[in-house]
């Protein structure tokens, strides 16, 4: 008997750090996939291959409604025209978003009319990162371990962009235009996929609870047979994948060979953003890096600090790893999407002289900003780092980039040990 086809997956990232993240769990599962770093033209498709998944990482979370609307509407018509069964809107885990910047609502207004499957999942959780979705209401763990409700969360409640002030996700999302949520809670899941069935009549958009990784494999097998329906719009973190690959036949996938289990040749570059207190403490324990300080709003207004930085971390990189630490502000801090954007024009000035073995990037928005600085058209998977932060492979037109060893990591993500992982991996 001929094995079912499974459904082509594409996924747009609100930012590249959680794209690499839903990168890594497809990849690891047995999925080829690979993450274009902005729309691929047909010959970056084609010099791709077949591929079971698609990605597309971006930079919504950072974006107002009209300018997610007229990107989105973009994406949507490419992503239906390769014929892709599930669509996922990838959001960050910690759902940190706004009706005013990185609008969920208005990327699900965006996409929607791609997928005409007339149910909505929204996955509220992913356990393996420490987000558990529990009737409705959004919990996070710490940088120490301890899960806070989302709006009591020491960070995300703080965030200085999108701070979350409602645990309920139907809430949060309402605010944004997302009306008339429906909820499937996790005591559903105890009579298996087909019960989900119920649960799920009559709203067009489901929020649905994620507190364990097995709630992922009975929303996957709902998954499977709901997208007989036609193909599908989805909103959540990488749980999505997970909850994908476990309602399908991964012996129908393409299996991918390990990665190879040595380093590039050449120093590592680690670009700090982050201003997290969990990404602070991984700067602390940080071994083997010569560090350099950035002045954030110097780097904005002075050509001449930006010189020095650049001539200050060649030297630094011709002796061995170093890495370019935003400072924390004395006041009021600046215009995070400009700091990003500087960074990521000090990081192509760099890596246009120093021939690096790796790149480590941390930070959602600087992330962003940084690669796409940088010319490269697409991400591959490698092999694990830390959870969240995969190790990739870039590819590029510039021979000198192509093959690029890139590990990117939000601010909450990794250990304390993170930048020796990252290093080592």
């Amino acid at each position: 008997m001929t094995a079912k086809r499974i459904p082509l997956y594409g996924w747009y990232g609100d930012d590249f750090t959680g794209s690499t993240d839903t990168l890594a769990t497809l990849a690891e599962r047995g999925f080829h996939a690979l993450l274009f770093l902005r729309q691929p033209s047909e010959a970056q498709l084609g010099a791709a291959g077949p591929l079971d998944a698609i990605g597309i990482a971006g930079a919504s979370r950072a974006m107002g409604p009209e300018a997610i609307a007229a990107e989105l509407t973009e994406i949507g018509r490419f992503f239906a025209r390769q014929g892709v069964g599930l669509m996922h809107y990838k959001c960050c885990s910690t759902f940190d978003s706004a009706p005013d910047v990185g609008s969920i609502g208005a990327a699900v207004a965006a996409l929607k009319s791609f997928f005409p499957n007339p149910l909505v999942p929204i996955l509220g959780g992913q356990p393996n990162l420490g987000r558990f979705c529990v009737f409705g209401s959004l919990f996070a763990a710490a940088g120490d371990g301890t899960v806070h409700r989302i709006d009591r969360h020491p960070t995300m409640s703080r965030h200085p962009v999108t701070p979350m002030a409602e645990a309920d996700l139907r809430r949060h999302l309402a605010a944004q235009g997302l009306a008339d949520i429906g909820l499937v809670d996790y005591r559903a899941y105890a009579d298996g996929p087909a019960a989900l069935a119920t649960c799920t009549e009559g709203s067009p958009a489901v929020l649905f609870d994620v507190g364990i990784e097995a709630d992922l494999a009975v929303i996957g097998g709902w998954l499977a047979t709901s997208l007989e329906s036609g193909p599908m719009l989805a909103v959540g973190a990488s749980s999505v994948a997970r909850a994908f690959a476990a309602g399908h036949d991964k012996a129908t996938a393409v299996a991918l060979s390990p990665g190879a289990k040595h380093r590039n040749a050449g120093p590592v570059l680690a670009l700090v953003g982050s201003l997290s207190p969990v990404t602070r403490a991984q700067v602390e324990a940080a071994r083997g890096y010569a560090s350099l300080p950035v002045d954030a709003a110097r780097l904005l207004a002075d050509e001449r600090y930006a010189a020095e930085l650049h001539a200050a971390a060649l030297s630094k990189l011709a002796q061995g790893d170093a890495m370019l630490v935003t400072e924390q502000p004395a006041g009021t801090p600046t215009a995070a999407g400009a700091v990003a954007e500087a960074t990521g024009r000090l990081l192509s000035a760099i890596i246009a002289e120093a021939n690096l073995g790796r790149l480590v990037v941390a930070g959602g928005d600087t992330s962003t900003m940084a690669i796409r600085a940088l010319p490269l058209w697409g991400l591959s998977y490698l092999r694990a780092c830390v959870p969240g932060a995969p190790l990739c492979r870039a590819h590029s037109d510039d021979a000198r980039l192509d093959g690029l060893e890139i590990v990117l990591k939000g601010g909450q993500m990794g250990p304390p040990g993170f930048f020796n992982d990252a290093a080592r991996a």
